[in-house]
């Protein structure tokens, strides 16, 4: 199958006018525009990107990953895979290791599975191993210190899976639970009082990454840069969440500016309203209000996830001001190989996934392939 004429988001994160050929899941070539023969799709004036992934979402339509129910993660694949978000790494909240198990077990017939929609890819844990005092929308009843023997279960449990553990580096045994899991799993630092010498700590012990920065954790003062400050200076990634609601976007531009476009990874943090008319819904256990796409904890107001997919979460960071090239590379090709996965998705080339959206001229949607499979266009 033949997309030709479009602009194609290349190897170097810059889009040029070409034709793609893809043969059952993988990508066969890209070639000069007009040259490639065969049946498929005039996709002129259109960009032609690899699927979004998303690598911190916990869920969608009226469903939540830690619901540990196979129909409801199903609804969400399907769903993410209908935005052009073509594998996901979705979190758990904080919870105790019997309810973290039923999760994975629920997750566990999705691995590496077409047929849904989204692929499911991996697991991001987000909780229990931080700190209370920025719990955000995490329930304190399960928030514990580091535990390497319980993440190791769970690991197991996953078959290697879990892609993400976040921590607080401030908490008792942190930095030695970073020295003995980071060659298991990326660690990022998260919900966290650290100051810049503790996160520097954390980051020379191996972790490289930072959750939904600037959210939950300490501002970036100039006499006190916190973990903003030991990010700049020694991760790998780092997320920020461009919905509108998480940062100004003065502060999606900047970090842009700062961290340069091959650091930022755009995640949605999105919650079960994505996709759903206001009302009440439940987040780890705790009542969430979704009022537009701002959701809020209804008891106290701290903000709860976004109601925002990656997608949309990408054309926000357009419309604020990213280069749509840095955005893309952002919401596809940096999350995929934050967490190992670039060799096979997050970008256009000879033997990767035929995992391909299109957008048109005005940012909408024309077409989402997902592994060779046409699902939308």
């Amino acid at each position: 199958m033949v997309i030709r004429n479009g602009l194609v988001f290349g190897e170097d994160c810059r889009f040029h006018k070409a034709d793609l050929v893809y043969e059952g899941e993988h990508i066969r070539h890209i070639v000069p525009a007009g040259t490639a023969a065969g049946e498929g799709i005039d996709a002129e004036g259109a960009y032609v990107m690899p699927g979004f992934v998303d690598i911190h979402t916990h869920g969608c339509v009226n469903s939540d990953f830690c619901d540990a129910d196979g129909a409801g993660l199903a609804r969400m694949l399907e769903y993410y895979g209908s935005q052009g978000v073509t594998s996901v790494v979705p979190a758990t909240m904080s919870f105790n290791q019997p309810i973290l198990e039923d999760v994975i077990q629920a997750a566990l017939p999705f691995f590496d599975e077409d047929g849904h929609g989204a692929v499911l890819r991996g697991i991001n844990m987000e909780g229990p191993f931080i700190n209370t005092e920025k719990r955000g929308a995490q329930n304190p009843e399960y928030i514990v210190d580091p535990a390497v023997e319980m993440f190791e279960a769970l690991q197991a449990l996953a078959g290697g899976r879990v892609k993400l553990v976040d921590i607080a580096p401030e908490l008792p045994g942190s930095i030695e639970f970073i020295r003995r899991v980071a060659g298991q799993c990326v660690v990022s630092l998260a919900h966290t009082n650290a100051t810049y010498d503790e996160a520097l700590a954390a980051f020379a012990a191996g972790a490289r990454h930072v959750t939904h920065m600037f959210n939950a954790m300490p501002p970036f003062g100039h006499r006190a840069p916190g973990v903003v400050g030991a990010a700049s200076d020694m991760a790998s990634f780092v997320e920020i969440v461009s919905d509108g609601i998480h940062l100004h976007p003065s502060v999606v531009r900047a970090t842009f500016r700062w961290f340069g476009e091959e650091r930022v990874c755009l995640v949605s943090d999105s919650m079960r309203g994505t996709g759903m008319p206001d009302g009440e819904y439940d987040l780890g256990g705790q009542m969430v209000k979704l009022q537009g796409n701002k959701a809020t904890l209804v008891d106290g107001g701290a903000i709860a996830g976004s109601a925002t997919n990656l997608a949309d979460c990408c054309r926000c960071a357009v419309r604020f001001g990213v280069p749509i090239e840095q955005a893309v590379r952002a919401a596809a090709t940096n999350p995929a190989v934050a967490v190992g996965l670039g060799t096979q998705v997050g970008s256009l080339a000879p033997g990767r996934r035929a995992d391909i959206l299109l957008w048109d001229a005005q940012l909408a949607t024309k077409g989402v392939i997902i592994g060779g499979r046409r699902v939308v266009g």
